[in-house]
């Protein structure tokens, strides 16, 4: 089934991608925009929103088009990382490394970190947790069975990223909840349930960062087999990550690698539910159809929805000169509908492929780490899903996130007939 898009509800020069209210429109609206953009103004100009204390920004260019956001992607050179951070709005640069690790830093020093983190990536070192993946998820499905409905966002979609991150860096059990909840507070920017303050979010920044140091040190001094150990011991060219560089890493690991995976299971399911052919097409030969349709999730739900770069010297791309010190965000979501790219990308559908979305960033130095262990997570969640709650159904309309930075939903209720005790 095809997405029917309305016309768009906003005239060209009144689209403000800065502005939060425009992320608190249905899907259906800010889609019909992007459509717009993509062919009347594929790079648009947006005036940042201001924010307390900050000020106001500079303003920002938008790339709506696949080809576009490959080349900023691609060259990383020229568009940054570095200067205030991969969020629209500036940070200092030690906040931004702080807050976001490796996404906001430059080569040669993120590639130095990035080298070290990827010890931390390789099949020897995800060999175990893969093979735990499917154990819990298994219990993920077999732990609601018996409940007949529950949210699907928090009691299914949630929990299995969660418990795998929580395992990679060392969190123990008593302390997911608290990852969970510092991890909505720091993606939930502009969502007034989550975030009220600029306070709210180092509030949450600060407990995770106490939490890393803490587990970071006990890593150095007592290591185990687990991806944290790796990441204190990781030596490259005879440096190692310090306990705070550790820590940063932390920060995005627990958020990203939680938050995105959750997301791009609940769109999933949600989309499901809505193509009940594509649903009937997997759940007839699951391994078949499996790695198509783990790909168009990801493409379908994009996660994150922008990052941004900045121009670090004058560049023409397709006829528009950028200059140095300039804002260039790139829209994935946009990106992954692109018409020129994508034969009907208003259809969800499970064999589609290729199927080179942005789910995992554009290449490029700042390619997704975890793009694997995300895919595995998506695909075994699925499949105990079709297993042990085979006729799940969503009740609800989901209740979406309001962010122009993660592609959220919040809470999304389900049934299903309870089995087990």
């Amino acid at each position: 089934m095809s997405m029917l898009l309305p016309k768009s509800p906003l005239a060209l020069d009144d689209v403000a991608l800065g502005d939060i209210e425009f992320w608190g429109r249905p899907d259906s609206e800010r889609e019909a925009v992007f459509k717009m953009l993509r062919e009347e103004r594929p790079i648009s100009f947006h005036e940042e929103p201001l924010i307390e204390g900050y000020g106001q920004g500079i303003g920002f260019w938008a790339l709506s088009k696949y080809s576009d956001v490959m080349y900023v992607s691609r060259h990383a050179d020229v568009f940054v990382s570095g200067r205030g951070g991969t969020n629209v709005g500036d940070l200092p640069q030690e906040m931004a490394e702080f807050l976001g690790s490796i996404i906001n830093m430059d080569d040669p020093r993120h590639k130095k970190l990035r080298n070290l983190i990827s010890s931390g990536f390789t099949p020897k070192a995800l060999n175990h947790l893969l093979e735990q993946v499917q154990v819990r998820a298994r219990n993920v499905a077999e732990g609601v069975a018996h409940l007949g409905e529950c949210d699907f966002v928090s009691k299914i979609a949630a929990e299995l990223p969660l418990q795998i991150v929580c395992d990679m860096v060392g969190v123990p059990p008593s302390l997911e909840q608290s990852v969970f909840e510092q991890s909505n507070i720091i993606l939930g920017v502009g969502d007034p349930e989550y975030v009220q303050s600029f306070e709210d979010l180092m509030g949450a920044l600060l407990t995770l960062h106490q939490m890393a140091m803490e587990i970071g040190q006990h890593r150095l001094d007592n290591p185990s087999d687990d991806v944290a150990s790796i990441l204190m011991h990781a030596e490259v060219d005879g440096e190692r990550l310090t306990i705070g560089e550790f820590a940063s890493f932390f920060i995005l690991l627990v958020v990203a690698g939680n938050e995105t995976t959750r997301t791009a299971v609940s769109h999933g399911m949600l989309a499901l539910q809505n193509n009940p052919d594509q649903k009937a097409l997997w759940v007839s030969d699951f391994d078949a159809h499996a790695v198509n349709a783990v790909e168009e999730i990801v493409r379908w739900a994009t996660p994150v929805v922008n990052f941004r770069r900045t121009v670090v010297s004058d560049v023409e791309l397709s006829g528009h000169t950028f200059h140095e010190g300039e804002k260039v965000v790139m829209y994935f979501n946009s990106a992954n509908r692109d018409e020129d790219q994508f034969a009907d990308p208003y259809n969800f559908d499970i064999t589609r492929s290729p199927n080179p979305h942005f789910g995992y960033g554009g290449g490029g130095p700042h390619f997704c780490l975890g793009a694997n262990l995300a895919r595995r997570e998506i695909r075994v969640m699925f499949e105990e899903i079709f297993r042990v709650l085979p006729d799940l159904e969503i009740t609800g309309p989901p209740e979406m996130l309001q962010s122009g930075f993660i592609h959220g939903i919040k809470r999304m209720p389900c049934a299903f007939t309870p089995t087990g005790g």
